[in-house]
């Protein structure tokens, strides 16, 4: 259940063995259907510029949520629901939390995202793809997706962690392979 805190603002701070339970569950159904996509392999590979169109995805995802900070924070300023103040030091006059959200949003799809850009260049010059690599990083942008409406809409950290988690076994999948089959152990 939310906290209130002064501000009235919600928090979840700690949401209980059955959320816990719930998000573990949902990820062993995630793992369990990448592992279905991963015995696909044995189909017709794609051609390597099949990846592109994930790439563009995960592109498009992150372009729409700059533009969403950017949009938000203008109406935030323009509005005075936040001071331009606060963006020179980013200590004073700190803005209510839900308009942050596309800003650390942002942030996030800076980071864990640069490893899918990696390997997805790394296959495209080694021209090492298969369906489940196609489809793995479809799952990957899927779940960053999902994260972000999550993370920018709602908040709620569980589900919000269980996509980040979800995305990260999927690369982790997608790297796996990637090492498996250069060093052609698969």
């Amino acid at each position: 259940m939310p906290v209130l805190t002064d501000n009235a603002a919600p928090t979840n701070r700690n949401p209980g063995w059955g959320t816990d339970f719930s998000v573990g569950a949902a990820l062993a159904a995630w793992s369990t259907w990448l592992s279905a996509l991963i015995r696909q392999s044995a189909l017709p590979a794609p051609q390597p510029q099949a990846l592109i169109g994930p790439l563009v995805g995960l592109v498009g995802l992150t372009a729409v949520v700059c533009l969403a900070m950017v949009l938000l924070r203008n109406y935030a300023i323009l509005t005075d629901l936040a001071s331009a103040t606060y963006y020179a030091d980013y200590k004073s006059n700190v803005p209510a939390e839900w308009i942050e959200r596309p800003a650390r949003t942002f942030n996030n799809l800076m980071q864990v995202p640069i490893l899918f850009y990696l390997v997805c260049v790394l296959m495209l010059l080694t021209q090492r793809v298969d369906r489940a690599q196609l489809a793995l990083a479809w799952a990957f942008v899927g779940a960053r997706v999902v994260h972000a409406l999550v993370y920018i809409v709602l908040n709620y950290v569980p589900a919000r962690f269980g996509c980040w988690v979800a995305s990260c076994i999927a690369l982790g999948a997608i790297w796996t392979r990637f090492a498996l089959q250069t060093w052609q152990l698969w």
